[in-house]
């Protein structure tokens, strides 16, 4: 259980969680199976059930709670409606939940107040900073441009844009952004409160604080 005012963020391959016996799709809740069930490309469909049951994982840490006990609700503010829109724990107000899942790549986060996190393999470039210009910040764009290769630094971008967006993008969130070459995966976390990385198998957990940088 973490006790302390840290956020944790967990990153793993889909592969690396369905592996676990404990994590399985009967945690899901009745709506959880259903939208699942609406997803008909199987290895899609495999991301979207590792990045629910790693966020169970994730929460049961930070908690203490069983993976059973700590599924998330989701709600959309903007239409009024549940199953969908921001994660939340129930009855846990003060914790911020968020998942990310991208080609075979998972990552969660849970901790106190707003809380983002996004990963993407590494290989992957976003587009060409004309398409790119509507959805990220000028200035980013420009330093990225200047660079013999883009494509590292927009995807780096990207990732710190999302996770901010997820984060609801208020004043006072920080940043932290890291390369995990194992897994071929960039992740960015977004929080008010420092971060505990899990750096092994969704198992060991790394307490450096490396790479902040006020937004």
């Amino acid at each position: 259980m973490n006790g302390g005012r840290a956020v944790l963020a967990v990153v793993a391959t889909t592969a690396e969680v369905l592996a676990r016996p404990e994590l399985h799709e009967g945690l899901l809740a009745p709506w959880e199976r259903r939208r699942l069930d609406r997803t008909r490309i199987p290895a899609r469909r495999d991301d979207v059930l590792a990045a629910r049951l790693l966020v169970r994982l994730c929460a049961a840490r930070f908690t203490g709670l069983s993976p059973e006990e700590a599924g998330p609700g989701q709600y959309c503010a903007a239409c009024g409606r549940d199953g969908h829109g921001r994660p939340y724990l129930d009855g846990r107000p003060g914790l911020g939940v968020s998942m990310s899942h991208a080609d075979g790549l998972v990552a969660a986060a849970v901790g106190p107040g707003p809380v983002g996190v996004d990963v993407e393999p590494a290989t992957r470039r976003p587009g060409h900073p004309s398409v790119l210009r509507r959805l990220l910040p000028e200035a980013g764009l420009r330093e990225a441009a200047a660079l013999p290769d883009p494509g590292p630094a927009l995807l780096r971008l990207w990732v710190r844009c999302e996770a901010l967006f997820k984060a609801g993008g208020g004043p006072g969130l920080r940043l932290l952004e890291w390369t995990d070459h194992g897994r071929g995966a960039v992740v960015a976390v977004a929080a008010e409160a420092p971060v505990i990385r899990d750096v092994g198998r969704t198992g060991a957990v790394c307490k450096g604080e490396a790479s902040y940088g006020a937004t």
